[in-house]
């Protein structure tokens, strides 16, 4: 049987909707384990003006450079 195009239309735009929260399944995953990963650490259970202070001092050196430092 024949598909019109509109049907097919409807199909594309079902698997791209199907894809789309698949995306953000994963994203919400990613974000999860990465937030495990920063708790094992024990980084959450300093206090919030410490733990600000940290993350801003992280933000304004940069990833790359906290590394450095952290590595010398």
């Amino acid at each position: 049987m024949a598909r019109t195009i509109e049907q097919e239309m409807q199909a594309l735009e079902e698997e791209e909707r199907r894809l789309a929260e698949k995306r953000e399944q994963l994203a919400k995953r990613a974000r999860d384990e990465a937030i495990k990963s920063v708790e094992k650490t024990g980084l959450l259970k300093l206090d919030g003006k410490r733990l600000e202070a940290l993350t801003g001092r992280i933000k304004t050196l940069g990833i790359e450079e906290v590394e450095k430092r952290l590595a010398a």
